[in-house]
């Protein structure tokens, strides 16, 4: 069903819907006097189903496609999770118990839920009886015969998924198109001049750090906020949250406000008020804001280790500018209260040193070019010097926050320790979308490869950079530009940053449908959930997590099961997502046609 018809639907009319589909399922239900009942009536009619569907004459899925029998077996693994009573328990709400009320009484029982959990419902229990509607395309190519006819028949729709890969990346703004490169050089000339300055200063890093920009009059006078925009900004300074924006950065809005070129920039370092709300309400019940669980994982301060051979080392608790929906923002500090910590530092190299099980030194912060290249030659030539390490990693996003930061003297310090054979140093940045890969970013990246190194990129995967194909195009733009993919992590689940989050079923669908499209050396990145206090699970593994449950407003729940798994008893940890639901209506209102995104449903 199209969201939009789904969106005008009444609830009363969507349950109705979800019953015409599978009348037998809402039959066996009716026609149980007790929850019990109903529970041991759809396991025994999902056992029939599953029977049938291995059977060679399955006469309920006799004419349908492999790939939907697949999609089958998914959706009853996932149906037989959410009705389990166990899962119940772990989770505090029973799926079963409002499917059986909807069928008994669902004028009582559609006041328990919201749309979104009948969505889910609509499409699972379609799902398992070989429905979803989905796989209708079949292959109309040539199968035998001549192999030179065969392959230009098959070079033809190869044709036509390229022009669906192309339409699609040509929508979102590239940094290095001549337009855009035009048109933010005329606003970077309005902020020179604003700040009564020349070209030699704007090259200067320092001179960006000392100008900062983290008020909203100022802000005000560069640029046109939106409303929504002057509202949290607005709040954040009444309430003592922090927000910084490097001028190089800024020159990259658009200065007359808001648009398709610079909405995913904007969001990225003007605070929401939603988030804003959060953060204050986060202070008033004194609660925990690591969310990720990083204390229990540091061994002393400044250090972070989750994986055997690996340490990650922040030596600085601060950033040129700051990212809203930072996993870190409960530590990160406003640039004038930051700290230079070589004291605990220093103690930190020394437990390196001391525990020969570690091999790599990812150093981060905050970001660790914020401190100046003396700094940096003391801090990595002594990790340099610790004869097991056998790569060091800088993690920064100073290439595409402050790109003038990447210096002679920095690349003469990478060359210095950077040893072909013995040990590796690369860096490890964070672009999010396609329209901040710049001429300038371009030039600082040319400088680090020259110099023999790689650069790696981890994108988080939020609502700013989630429509089709605009993940594919920042993968394309920082291929072309020497950026190796790395990582492309699922937003984390914190309060402060709802307005980023995006279902996990859309992440692992433009992997299978977008990324895939794309040429292999293009989507190295992997899709990440990080699961805190322990670490990384990749999304393409459906043995580490699984849906166990729908809860009343259509959010699912998952339990993932740590990497370590396989060599030590660990609890799994529970994630309750994004409404898949409420992320299509919030497509559908920005007039996104999320026809294209019907098969999310079916991504588990």
């Amino acid at each position: 069903m199209h969201m939009k018809k789904m969106r005008a639907f009444s609830k009363e009319q969507l349950i109705s819907e979800m019953w015409r589909n599978v009348p037998d399922i809402k039959d066996l239900l009716v026609s149980s006097d007790t929850l019990k009942e109903a529970r041991t009536a759809l396991f025994d009619h999902i056992h029939f189903l599953e029977k049938s569907l291995f059977k060679a004459q399955c006469k309920p899925f006799n004419n349908i496609y492999p790939v939907e029998k697949k999609n089958v077996k998914e959706c009853m693994r996932v149906l037989k999770n959410i009705i389990r009573k166990e899962n119940e328990h772990l989770t505090g709400f029973s799926a079963m118990e409002c499917l059986w009320n909807l069928a008994k009484k669902p004028d009582k029982a559609k006041e328990d839920v919201k749309k979104g959990f009948v969505a889910e419902m609509f499409f699972l229990l379609k799902g398992i009886c070989g429905k979803s509607e989905m796989f209708i395309n079949s292959y109309k190519g040539i199968e035998t015969g001549d192999s030179r006819r065969i392959a230009l028949e098959r070079s033809k729709i190869l044709d036509e998924y390229s022009a669906i890969i192309d339409n699609g990346i040509v929508r979102y703004t590239i940094g290095l198109e001549e337009k855009v490169m035009h048109k933010r050089e005329k606003f970077k000339r309005e902020l020179l001049s604003f700040f009564g300055i020349d070209e030699k200063k704007w090259k200067n890093y320092k001179w960006h750090l000392a100008h900062i920009i983290q008020d909203v009059k100022i802000l005000e006078q560069l640029i046109r906020l939106e409303e929504d925009e002057k509202e949290g900004l607005e709040y954040a300074q009444k309430n003592n949250i922090a927000f910084q924006i490097t001028p190089y950065y800024l020159s990259l809005f658009n200065p007359a406000g808001r648009t398709e070129e610079d909405r995913a920039i904007r969001a990225q370092v003007l605070p929401s008020l939603r988030y804003c709300k959060s953060i204050v309400s986060n202070r008033k019940k004194g609660q925990d804001m690591d969310f990720m669980g990083e204390k229990a994982t540091s061994v002393m301060d400044c250090i972070t280790r989750r994986y055997p051979q690996i340490v990650i080392i922040k030596p600085f608790d601060s950033c040129p500018q700051i990212c809203v929906y930072c996993q870190r923002n409960w530590e990160i500090k406003a640039l004038d209260d930051a700290k230079i910590t070589r004291r605990k530092t220093q103690k930190a190299l020394e437990w390196i040193k001391n525990n020969k099980h570690i091999k790599e030194v990812l150093v981060t912060g905050g970001d660790p070019l914020v401190l100046d290249n003396n700094h940096l030659l003391w801090l990595i030539g002594y990790i340099s010097e610790i004869p097991h390490i056998e790569r060091i990693r800088i993690g920064t996003r100073a290439i595409v926050t402050l790109p003038c930061r990447i210096d002679s003297g920095f690349i003469r310090m990478l060359k210095k320790y950077h040893s072909w054979g013995k040990r590796e140093v690369c860096v490890v940045t964070h672009i999010e979308h396609s329209s901040e890969v710049t001429p300038d970013v371009l030039r600082a990246v040319r400088k680090i490869k020259n110099a023999g190194m790689n650069v790696y990129n981890q994108q988080v995967f939020t609502y700013y950079n989630s429509r089709r194909f605009e993940t594919a195009a920042l993968r394309r733009a920082l291929k072309i530009a020497g950026i190796d993919p790395y990582y492309n992590f699922n937003t984390k689940g914190k309060e402060e940053t709802a307005d980023f989050r995006v279902p996990m079923a859309r992440i692992e669908q433009e992997r299978q449908e977008e990324a895939r499209l794309l040429p292999g050396m293009v989507r190295m990145d992997e899709p990440i959930f990080n699961v805190p206090k322990i670490g990384k699970s990749y999304l393409r593994a459906w043995q580490d997590h699984e849906v166990i449950m729908v809860l009343s407003d259509g959010r699912r729940v998952y339990r993932f099961y740590p990497w370590e798994s396989q060599l030590l008893v660990r609890q799994p940890y529970l994630y309750t997502d994004v409404s898949i639901y409420d992320y299509l209506a919030r497509l559908d209102e920005e007039k996104e046609d999320t026809e294209e995104y019907k098969s999310i449903w079916y991504y588990f």
